[in-house]
């Protein structure tokens, strides 16, 4: 039974929608309020009505978003595929709002992207570095937010135990594809992109 199907059950059913209504309005003022003083120096998310500061990233995590930039950046460019998004873009989602580690979008979505634009539709792929402080998230809302707002495919890079999780998208839920610890990593969204993973851990 899904949540929807347990608040129908509630007699007090008016009561809880305007509970939740309440809880809505003021998360939403709390979120205007992120959105005009958010410093673009520093890392931040929205998450379920709560401002989000992260931590310096460690080396790893800065290798691991590095070796795949060196080899993703040019791809994309060479096939004029779209756009990359790096860190401090901000991809609005109906409630929450993230800075992925690496996303991107095809041409055919980034081509409106406006000079001055300082928030992003969905994207159609993304990368999230894990860290001890982000690993419940990755794995928890930001997983379910992604699949609900039609991110194609997802990968889960963990530079501790040198592996990446590849999911796609199916009926509005990640399957699991492959975990891998070497070989080639082939994406299913970015045409022909493909990278060794061991690159990915390289120092």
């Amino acid at each position: 039974m899904n949540v929807r199907d347990e608040l129908l059950k509630t007699p007090d059913l008016r009561g809880l929608l305007d509970d939740l209504e309440k809880v809505w309005r003021e998360e939403q003022i709390l979120r205007h309020t992120f959105w005009a003083e958010v410093d673009e120096n520093l890392k931040a998310e929205f998450i379920l009505g709560e401002i989000i500061y992260h931590s310096p990233i460690h080396g790893r995590h800065w290798m691991a978003s590095s070796n795949i930039l060196t080899q993703l950046l040019p791809f994309v460019k060479q096939y004029n595929l779209g756009k990359v998004g790096i860190e401090k873009v901000m991809v609005r989602l109906t409630r929450n709002d993230y800075e992925p580690d690496i996303c991107f979008w095809p041409a055919s979505v980034s081509e409106n992207f406006g000079k001055t634009q300082s928030a992003f539709p969905p994207p159609e792929f993304v990368v999230e570095i894990l860290s001890e402080s982000t690993r419940d998230r990755d794995y928890g809302i930001k997983m379910t937010d992604y699949a609900l707002h039609g991110v194609k495919e997802y990968w889960i890079v963990d530079p501790e135990n040198c592996t990446v999780e590849q999911y796609l998208l199916q009926q509005n839920q990640y399957q699991l594809v492959q975990k891998l610890k070497e070989g080639v990593l082939k994406s299913a969204v970015i045409t022909d992109f493909q990278i060794e993973v061991s690159l990915i851990f390289e120092e």
